[in-house]
C-alpha cells in the first residue's frame, strides 16, 4: 500500500512539474499557419514557456502530419523523428518524407527540460503553396494599355477591374486562393473582401521576383453559383514618375494571375483560373490612383453586384491575354500592411476660404476614411500635410511634386462613407474643401497603416524627454514600414534607401519584430546585385542608383549581422554570404589605392548638421561630402564582419582573405588619416567616433582620441554634430568608452542639434534633418528614422541592459548591464525575445540599488550589479552567495557580476 502511495505522489508530482513547462507561438518560416512556403523543407520555431527558475530545455521532439486527427498522440505520418537531444527551439529545419505542392500539413512539439517535460503543443499547420511553374494553371491577364480619361502626363491610371463567374456541384473539402495582383490587389469572393490586408502584395523588383499571397476560402465555396471579383491598382508597377527612364523602373500595366484550387469530398479536384473567360473593365469608380498623388473615385460609377454572381457584364470587355512581368513567383513571407489603428481627430478648424484644417494630432502613414452626406455630383477633396504654415495653411513645400490628394464624387444617396484602396499620405493635417455642411470629428478618422509586426519592445524612464523620443522613434518606424523600409512616407520619393536602415535596422528590432520584414529586404538587396557584385543604394531597385560606395551597399551586411545577432539564425548569413562576399570583392579590386585605402565613397557623413539651425535656413540638405576615411574605416569593419560570418557559414577557406586584408586596411588606415596630435581625418566627432568604435586606433593612441571625442562634444556644449554615418555608432562608442554621461548629454539635449530639438519644435515622429524646420524644404521630411542611428540601441542595451551576447546569440545568453547615470534614477524596459520577453526594472535612490529583472526560460544571463562588493548584494532577503541558481563569477570596480538561470529576480544592492 506504501508503495502504491509513493507511486501515486510520484506520478502526481511528474504531471505537476510538466504542467510548469508548455511550448507557445509556434512558428513556421518566421509566420504563424503559413499557407503557402517557398520550399518543401520548411523551419521550426517555438518558445518555452515555464515557471520557475534555471529551465532549460534538454530535448524536443516534433512530429509532422498530413493529417491533423493523425497528430491526436503526436504521431505524425510525415516526421516523427523521436526525442533529439538538443536545447535549440528555433530554425529546425523539416527532415521527413517529401511535400507536396499544394498541400497542407499539421505539426507539433513537445520538450524535455532540466525542470520536467512539457505535454504536446496545439497543433500548428502550413501549407506548401504552389512551389513549382508548372503549378500555376492560369494565364496572365490584364489591359495593357491607356484608356482616354487615364491621366498619361501624371502617370495616373483608372483602376482595372475583372471578374468572373463559376459553380461548384459538390461538397467542398478544402479551397485556397492564390493570387499576384500587380501592382496592388483587392480579391473578393460573392461580395466579400478575402483577408484584411492593404496595399498587397509587397513590393519587389518585379523583373527579379513577385509575390503573391494565399488564402483559406473554404467557407466561402459551398455547392452553387459564385463569382470571384479582383480589382488592380498601380502601386510600384505602373511608376508613379516615369520621365525619367534611365533613372526610374516602370514595369508595366497592371496585370493579375490568380487561381483557386478546390478539392472536393469525394477525393476529385477543381482549379477555377484566369483565362479569356474573365470580364474587365476601367470605367469603374476609382478614376485614378497613385502613390504619389492620392485617388480619385467617382461613387456615381459605383457598379453594385459586380463581384456576386448574376451581374450584368455585357458592356464589360473580354480580359487580355498580357506577358508576365518576367520575375520568379514567390510566396510573400513577410507580414501584410493592415490598418493597424483607427484615429479621431483632435481638431477641426474652419479656414477663410471655406476650407477645414482637420488636426490628428500625430504625423503617421496611411489615409482617411470619411462619412459624408450631400447632393449627387458634389467634388470632395482632401490634402495632406506634415504641418502647417504660420497662417494656418498647409505646409506642401517639402512634398515636392507629390500631389498627396484623395477626391471623392459623391452618390448622392444618404450617407456615405468612403476611403482609398490604392495610396497612402504621410501626414498630420489634412485640408478638406467641398464638404457639405459642417463638419465634425466622427466624419473623418484617420487609418494608420504599416505592417502588421508586433510591438516587442516598451521603454520607461525617469526622464520624460527620453520617453517621448522612444514614442516618436515609434511612430517614425512604423510608418515607414511598407512591405519594405522605405525612407518617408509623404514626398516623391519613399524609396528603400540602404543608408538609412544600416544600424537603425538594429534599433527598430528592439520595438518591432522585424525579422521577417528584413529577411525580405535582404533578399530584395540581393535581388538587386549586378552581375559584376555592385549593390545598389536604394532596393528593390525601383531607382537605378548604383554609385558605388562602402556604407550604403554593407547594410546587407549590417542587417544579416542585427538579424543573427537577435535571432541567432546562421541561415540568413548562409543564403547572403555569397553576396556579401561578391560586393566586398568588387570593392575592393576597383577602388583600393596603391596604399590600400578605399577611395571610394559618394555621401561622406550625410547630412552633417550645420553650425546652426538659422545657419541651414534654406540650405540644401542633399551635398555629398564623400571620405575615404569613412570609406577605408568600412572596408576594415566589413572585412572583419566577413571573417565572422565565413566561421558561422562554414566557409573556413575565405579567413585567412579577409583577415589579411582587415590589417592591411587597419595599417593604412592609421597611417593615412591618424595625427600625431591625437585625432583623426579632419577632427570631426564622425573622424574619431568611427575608428574607436571599430577598434581601428591603435592601444598608445586610444587615451588621445577619446579625450579628443570628449573636447568636440563638450565644444559643441554637449551636442552632437554628426551625420548619418556618425550617429549610428555615437551613442553605444561613449558608452564602451567610459562616457556614458556623454551620451546622456547628448540624450537630453532640448537645444539644435538633437532628437529634443525637434520634440520642442513640433516634432511627434523623427526629422529627415537635424535642422528640419529651417532647411530647404526640398530634403526635409518630417518623418524619417535615418537620424536615430543606434539611439535605440543605446536605450535597450546601455540603459536598460538587455543585450544578447554574440557568443551565444538570440538571447541564449543574455549580457545585463545598465550605465549607472547620475540624472537617470529608473528604467522600465522589456523586450520580446526569439526566446521569451527579458525584463529590466530598475531604479536607484541615494547609493540603494533596486532591480528586478525577467530571464525567459531556456535562456541564462551574465548580470552586473552596482555594488561596493559581494556581501552588500542581496536577492530577496538573502546574500546571493547563498540564493539556488544565482552564481557568484567576480567581483569588478563598482559591479558584482552573478551568473543566473531562467525566472524572475529581484537584487537590491548598496552601491
Amino acid at each position: 500500500m506504501k508503495k502504491l502511495i509513493l507511486l501515486v505522489f510520484l506520478a502526481s508530482s511528474f504531471v505537476a512539474t510538466k504542467a510548469q513547462v508548455s511550448v507557445e507561438n509556434l512558428r513556421c518560416n518566421l509566420m504563424a499557419n503559413p499557407l503557402a512556403l517557398s520550399s518543401n523543407t520548411p523551419r521550426f520555431s517555438w518558445q518555452v514557456v515555464a515557471k520557475g527558475r534555471g529551465i532549460m530545455q534538454e530535448a524536443y521532439e516534433i512530429s509532422v502530419s498530413s493529417d491533423s486527427l493523425k497528430l491526436a498522440d503526436g504521431q505524425g505520418d510525415l516526421w516523427s523523428r523521436g526525442k533529439v537531444n538538443s536545447d535549440a527551439t528555433s530554425n529546425i529545419t523539416y527532415a521527413g518524407k517529401p511535400l507536396k505542392t499544394k498541400s497542407k500539413y499539421y505539426w507539433k512539439v513537445r520538450v524535455w527540460t532540466n525542470k520536467g517535460g512539457s505535454a504536446w503543443s496545439r497543433t500548428a499547420s502550413f501549407g506548401t503553396g504552389l512551389l513549382n511553374y508548372k503549378d500555376w494553371e492560369g494565364r496572365w491577364i490584364g489591359f495593357d494599355r491607356y484608356f482616354p480619361w487615364d491621366n498619361e502626363d501624371q502617370n495616373r491610371l483608372s483602376a482595372r477591374y475583372f471578374r468572373k463567374e463559376f459553380a461548384v456541384n459538390k461538397e467542398v473539402k478544402s479551397a485556397t486562393a492564390y493570387i499576384i495582383g500587380l501592382g496592388l490587389y483587392e480579391l473578393s469572393i460573392n461580395g466579400r473582401k478575402i483577408g484584411d490586408q492593404v496595399l498587397a502584395p509587397a513590393p519587389t523588383d518585379y523583373t527579379q521576383n513577385v509575390k503573391y499571397n494565399a488564402f483559406d476560402v473554404t467557407p466561402l465555396i459551398k455547392q452553387g453559383k459564385h463569382a470571384i471579383g479582383v480589382i488592380l491598382g498601380n502601386g510600384r508597377f505602373f511608376a508613379m514618375r516615369q520621365a525619367k527612364p534611365y533613372k526610374i523602373k516602370t514595369f508595366g500595366f497592371p496585370k493579375m494571375l490568380m487561381q483557386i484550387n478546390i478539392e472536393y469530398k469525394d477525393g476529385t479536384s477543381a482549379i477555377i483560373k484566369t483565362d479569356e473567360s474573365w470580364k474587365g473593365t476601367a470605367e469603374g469608380p476609382i478614376l485614378a490612383n497613385n502613390e504619389y498623388d492620392g485617388e480619385e473615385y467617382d461613387a456615381r460609377k459605383e457598379f453594385s453586384g459586380w463581384d456576386k454572381p448574376g451581374f450584368d457584364e455585357k458592356n464589360w470587355l473580354p480580359a487580355e491575354y498580357v506577358q508576365e512581368p518576367g520575375g520568379t513567383y514567390e510566396p510573400q513571407e513577410n507580414e501584410f500592411m493592415k490598418v493597424m489603428q483607427s484615429i479621431a481627430p483632435v481638431s477641426i478648424k474652419k479656414r477663410s476660404n471655406g476650407n477645414y484644417i482637420i488636426d490628428f494630432g500625430q504625423n503617421m502613414a496611411g489615409w482617411v476614411k470619411l462619412q459624408v452626406k450631400g447632393e449627387k455630383g458634389r467634388k470632395l477633396t482632401l490634402k495632406f500635410a506634415e504641418s502647417l504654415n504660420a497662417d494656418g495653411s498647409l505646409f506642401i513645400q517639402n512634398l515636392r511634386d507629390a500631389k498627396t490628394t484623395d477626391t471623392y464624387i459623391l452618390r448622392g444617396e444618404g450617407n456615405e462613407a468612403w476611403e482609398p484602396r490604392f495610396t497612402f499620405h504621410g501626414f498630420r493635417y489634412v485640408e478638406v474643401s467641398g464638404y457639405p455642411g459642417t463638419p465634425t470629428q466622427k466624419d473623418f478618422t484617420a487609418r494608420f497603416v504599416y505592417d502588421d509586426l508586433a510591438t516587442v519592445g516598451k521603454f520607461e524612464s525617469s526622464n520624460a524627454l527620453l520617453n517621448q523620443i522612444h514614442r516618436n522613434s515609434w511612430w517614425g518606424i512604423a510608418s515607414n514600414y511598407k512591405g519594405m523600409p522605405i525612407d518617408c512616407p509623404q514626398r516623391n520619393e519613399r524609396q528603400p534607401w540602404l543608408g538609412d536602415r544600416s544600424t537603425v535596422s538594429y534599433g527598430e528590432s528592439f520595438l518591432f519584430n522585424n525579422t521577417a520584414l528584413y529577411n525580405k529586404w535582404a533578399d530584395d538587396i540581393r535581388y538587386s546585385q549586378k552581375a559584376d557584385g555592385a549593390i545598389p543604394d536604394v532596393a528593390p531597385a525601383f531607382w537605378r542608383y548604383y554609385s558605388d560606395n562602402m556604407t550604403w551597399p554593407s547594410t546587407l551586411h549590417l542587417v544579416v549581422d542585427m538579424l543573427y545577432r537577435q535571432t541567432g539564425d546562421k541561415e540568413v548569413i548562409r543564403n547572403n554570404y555569397p553576396a556579401m562576399k561578391k560586393w566586398l570583392q568588387y570593392m575592393e579590386s576597383r577602388y583600393l589605392d596603391a596604399d590600400g585605402v578605399m577611395t571610394k565613397d559618394s555621401y561622406g557623413d550625410w547630412c552633417v548638421p550645420p553650425v546652426s539651425a538659422e545657419a541651414g535656413r534654406g540650405v540644401n540638405a542633399d551635398q555629398k561630402h564623400p571620405s575615404a576615411l569613412i570609406a577605408t574605416a568600412y572596408d576594415y569593419y566589413v572585412n572583419n564582419l566577413m571573417i565572422r560570418f565565413a566561421k558561422l557559414a562554414g566557409q573556413d577557406q575565405d579567413i585567412v582573405g579577409f583577415t589579411a586584408m582587415a590589417a592591411r586596411s587597419k595599417e593604412v588606415f592609421n597611417k593615412r588619416f591618424y595625427h600625431k596630435d591625437g585625432f583623426y581625418g579632419e577632427n570631426t566627432l564622425t573622424d574619431n567616433i568611427l575608428p574607436v568604435a571599430f577598434g581601428i586606433v591603435e592601444d598608445e593612441n586610444k587615451d588621445k582620441v577619446v579625450a579628443q571625442i570628449a573636447s568636440i562634444i563638450n565644444k559643441n556644449n554637449g551636442h552632437l554634430s554628426t551625420g548619418l554615418i556618425g550617429v549610428q555608432w555615437l551613442m553605444r562608442t561613449l558608452s564602451e568608452i567610459g562616457r556614458a554621461d556623454l551620451a546622456y548629454t547628448i540624450a537630453s539635449k532640448k537645444t539644435y542639434p538633437s532628437w529634443g530639438y525637434m520634440i520642442e519644435n513640433g516634432a511627434t515622429a523623427i526629422w529627415e534633418l537635424w535642422n528640419g524646420n529651417t532647411a530647404n524644404p526640398k530634403m526635409n521630411s518630417q518623418n524619417h528614422v535615418m537620424m536615430l542611428g543606434d539611439l535605440l540601441i543605446w536605450y535597450y542595451e546601455n540603459l536598460a541592459g538587455i543585450k544578447s551576447d554574440l557568443e551565444e546569440a538570440g538571447y541564449k545568453k543574455i549580457i545585463m548591464r545598465p550605465e549607472m547615470i547620475n540624472d537617470l534614477s529608473y528604467v522600465k524596459a522589456s523586450y520580446n525575445s526569439v526566446r521569451g520577453e527579458i525584463r529590466s526594472d530598475w531604479k536607484k535612490s541615494g547609493k540603494t540599488f533596486t532591480w528586478n529583472i525577467t530571464i525567459p526560460a531556456n535562456s541564462k544571463a551574465i548580470v552586473y550589479i552596482p555594488a561596493g562588493g559581494a556581501n552588500k548584494v542581496k536577492e530577496g532577503n538573502k546574500k546571493v552567495s547563498t540564493v539556488d541558481g544565482v552564481k557568484l563569477l567576480r567581483t569588478e570596480a563598482n559591479r558584482v557580476v552573478l551568473e543566473v538561470g531562467s525566472g524572475d529576480y529581484s537584487f537590491n544592492s548598496e552601491m
